[in-house]
């Protein structure tokens, strides 16, 4: 519990300094880096400050000036900031439209390219598609919690097709990402969090001349993912990948 207290606590001093500088030189300059660097910055120092040590795997795979789609898993509150930090440039991702009616936020949230969706609206869902797809074309990458929702047990959920919609229109590479031990130091429904190690696999990036059809493409995402789940975790029925398991290759902390 007190982990918890202290990483949102961090948080929330931190926003009145981001209040100060970062919200005022955005809405002067229209350039929304320097709020995006204190965000990517307070996200990280907040989750070490809770005792949670991280390790990548993969991050060598990337090319920095490219434009990727990050398809990752999801089990934990604590993904994101944990995730997002890694991702080399600017990134975008798609968050509830709740978010969007807060004045302030909601216009921050447009300056950084973030892209609202109604989860339980499917004609939000395909305008969210849309709306992704020109932050992609604006370079920016996108990240996206494929299963839509938070794991229970930290076995993968069915996927979302919007995702491959979206990787089939834009025509740019597919990151398989797979977050484990998220399930340990925060699973959901539980606010404290633990201790521990969590390891951010980034699979090879799938190219758009192999992504084959949608079906295809899903099969090949949720494989990867898959493959660097601790194998309690891991679905036996799904396809195997000569990609980076847990346990192997280099890991930076």
């Amino acid at each position: 519990m007190i982990r918890t207290l202290v990483m949102l606590g961090f948080w929330a001093a931190l926003l009145p300094v981001a209040a100060l500088i970062g919200f005022p030189w955005t809405l002067l300059t229209g350039n929304v880096s320097l709020l995006y660097r204190m965000a990517m910055w307070g996200a990280w120092t907040g989750v070490r400050l809770a005792g949670i040590q991280v390790q990548t795997v993969g991050l060598d795979k990337l090319d920095p000036a490219r434009t990727y789609i990050f398809m990752s898993n999801h089990v934990s509150n604590v993904d994101p900031p944990i995730l997002m930090p890694l991702i080399p440039r600017r990134m975008s991702v798609m968050v509830k439209k709740e978010l969007f009616k807060v004045p302030i936020l909601a216009r921050m949230m447009r300056f950084g390219s973030l892209v609202p969706v109604d989860r339980g609206n499917r004609d939000s869902g395909i305008a969210a598609v849309r709306a992704a797809a020109d932050v992609i074309h604006q370079g920016l990458n996108m990240t996206i919690y494929v299963e839509g929702h938070r794991s229970f047990d930290g076995k993968l959920l069915a996927f979302k097709k919007g995702p491959f919609y979206l990787a089939e229109e834009c025509g740019v590479p597919v990151v398989p990402v797979t977050i484990a031990g998220t399930h340990y130091v925060m699973p959901k429904k539980r606010f404290a969090i633990k201790p521990g190690i969590v390891t951010v696999i980034f699979h090879s990036p799938i190219e758009p001349k192999d992504f084959g059809n949608r079906e295809c493409l899903m099969a090949k995402v949720r494989a990867a993912i898959n493959s660097g789940l601790p194998a309690e975790f891991q679905d036996s029925t799904a396809l195997t990948t000569k990609d980076t398991r847990v346990h192997e290759g280099s890991a930076t902390a």
